[in-house]
């Protein structure tokens, strides 16, 4: 697919079909801080692989968790989980994929357990060795640079680079333009969470009420969920202004500043007295997690996708959960079965009912950790960030 007018010529220097390539990179190093944009070398694909030139790639708090080594996660690494972009080459095995089709990369699963066979492949029996051990199972890395091995696979895809391989688990063809494909990277994961909580693992009742607590890109993705679940009242708590208003834009019909609410609860109970029926954890915060708890009303649920620091105990009662029948549950991916459910958010957007676009800024590759300080400043609320 590259030719001369291409403009990532600059960066991605082919060799072969069957040899290394070189490509540019944001790699992330231990014991710093950001990232480095660097050239580093990719190996051509095995015979199982997808090699993808990639147009756009999300930007995600967990990418940023895992850059400073969490879970053990081998650094120096290429991180990126949220790829989008069109098929460079194919292993002599890939069926699924030809070069040239464009495609949206998420999360691997491995298609043979039992969990992906019921169409649970959020919840794949080996999920973290595919996705979080930074190397292909035979213990092998396609990826080098300056510092010589690099930690790669992440999420079977490791897309913050202009080329990423992946596999037939990972993606899933697209029939979209150019200039969509590039910010589509986020139905990998933001989007597919937040909305997949409300309409998959948490299954939200028409004219229900839902409580959403953090107004990030999947806290805000889950307030469109709810709003495509005509639930009657879609609450969100967000202490940035600007996130309150594309909240209501969205479909939330109330906001909530939690500096100006001492007691969260009883803020929420005072305009609705018997609690929420589902109330959506996004923030990680373990104050927010227990105010949440709190806020539920009889048979409500709790849906968790914030990552809580280490030793977090449970949140709430446990005589209230089972005087009022509550449940927390774990959300991953919102339960998503990428090859059904990526193809409906895309006909969701195209008919206007998904605008996940007004969330997204993009930014240069190499421009990265200017893409961080915007997130976390609150001048962006999902950044993508594009190869050049």
């Amino acid at each position: 697919m590259s030719d001369a007018n291409d403009p990532a010529k600059d960066w991605l220097a082919y060799k072969g079909s069957e040899k290394n390539m070189r490509t540019e990179a944001a790699v992330a190093y231990p014991q710093r801080e950001g990232f480095a944009h660097e050239s580093v070398e990719i190996a051509a694909p095995n015979p199982d692989e997808i090699l993808v030139r990639v147009l756009g790639v999300g930007l995600c708090h967990t990418d940023l968790v895992f850059a400073t080594g969490a879970g053990g996660y081998p650094l120096p690494a290429v991180l990126g989980h949220e790829g989008a972009g069109i098929v460079e080459q194919v292993g002599a095995a890939v069926t699924k994929v030809k070069p040239g089709d464009k495609v949206v990369m998420t999360f691997r699963s491995c298609g043979a357990c039992d969990r992906c066979a019921s169409g649970d492949a959020a919840y794949c029996r080996t999920m973290p060795q595919l996705n979080y051990a930074g190397m292909r199972t035979d213990g092998t890395s396609p990826l080098s640079g300056e510092a010589g091995r690099l930690g790669s696979n992440f999420f079977g895809q490791s897309s913050f680079a202009g080329l990423a391989l992946t596999y037939e688990r990972n993606v899933v063809k697209v029939d979209v333009d150019i200039e969509t494909l590039k910010i589509l990277g986020p139905l990998g994961c933001g989007v597919q969470t937040g909305v997949g909580a409300m309409l998959n693992s948490m299954d939200v009742r028409p004219g229900s009420t839902v409580l959403v607590l953090g107004g990030g890109s999947v806290g805000l993705s889950g307030v469109i969920g709810a709003k495509l679940r005509e639930c009657a009242h879609i609450i969100v708590v967000e202490p940035q202004a600007s996130r309150r208003a594309l909240a209501l834009e969205l479909g939330a019909t109330e906001t909530i500043d939690p500096k100006e609410a001492a007691d969260l609860s009883a803020a929420i109970r005072e305009k609705h007295p018997f609690g929420v029926d589902y109330a959506f954890e996004t923030t990680g915060a373990p104050a927010v997690l227990n105010a949440a708890a709190a806020c539920l009303g009889s048979k409500g649920v709790l849906g968790v996708v914030g990552i809580c620091p280490p030793g977090t105990p449970p949140p709430g009662e446990m005589i209230s959960m089972v005087t009022f029948g509550q449940s927390i549950r774990g959300i991953i991916e919102g339960d998503s079965d990428p090859d059904v459910f990526i193809p409906e958010l895309i006909s969701l957007f195209k008919a206007g009912r998904l605008p996940f676009d007004k969330m997204v800024r993009t930014y240069p590759l190499n421009q990265i950790n200017q893409a961080i300080r915007d997130q976390h400043e609150g001048r962006c609320i999902k950044a993508v960030l594009l190869p050049q």
